[in-house]
């Protein structure tokens, strides 16, 4: 996990962070967990995810995933503030960015929700772009449902359960979500891809 002080962040971005960490301690108390199990679920240690609920830290995109895997929601949950809309059309300007990040960023991958609705349908669409070095081999996901991606540019490594498969544009992959998956950018040029989950695992 990267994980940040705050001590230098800017206010939006520390606003961002506290409403993001109040999100998870609700859910989580809700749910009736406790930081000891949620931490044990996601595998991040109780003092990280103590620091993400005080808004003390801040996660990487592949964190905020593990926690919503494990309070069993959609990560977009966890990014308030947008008014959802009943319009089936996402215009490009208009895409939810789940990472805080915009193409403009170097070095980061961006994370952008391509369906309207974060809390209907069991149906979830992401356009990625992920960096030459993106690696999230250090935290397999692991979780319920089904992903369908296809690489629109570039390429990227795809390990099912320590399987690589390696796609270049025009290719796809379809698997269940319960294998333990990771994803790689071992080449010298960005990846864009579109990536599904059905029923929603972000």
């Amino acid at each position: 996990m990267t994980a940040e002080s705050t001590t230098h962040t800017p206010p939006a971005t520390s606003a961002l962070l506290t409403t993001v960490g109040n999100k998870i301690r609700t859910m989580r108390k809700e749910k009736g967990m406790t930081l000891a199990q949620l931490s044990e679920i996601t595998g991040l240690s109780p003092a990280i995810v103590s620091q993400i609920e005080r808004g003390l830290a801040n996660p990487s995109f592949t964190t905020l995933a593990q926690l919503a895997h494990g309070l069993d929601i959609p990560v977009g949950k966890f990014f308030i503030g947008q008014p959802d809309t009943k319009s089936p059309v996402v215009r490009k300007h208009e895409r939810r960015n789940l990472v805080g990040v915009t193409k403009k960023s170097m070095g980061e991958a961006v994370y952008e929700l391509l369906t309207p609705e974060l809390n209907g349908g069991a149906l979830e669409a992401q356009w990625i772009e992920t960096p030459p070095g993106h690696d999230t081999s250090a935290t397999p996901f692991r979780h319920s449902g089904e992903e369908f991606g296809i690489i629109l540019a570039g390429r990227k490594d795809i390990y099912l359960d320590g399987e690589c498969h390696s796609l270049e544009a025009g290719d796809s992959i379809t698997f269940s979500s319960d294998i333990p998956h990771w994803y790689k950018n071992s080449y010298e040029e960005v990846c864009v891809a579109i990536w599904v989950n059905a029923p929603h695992a972000w």
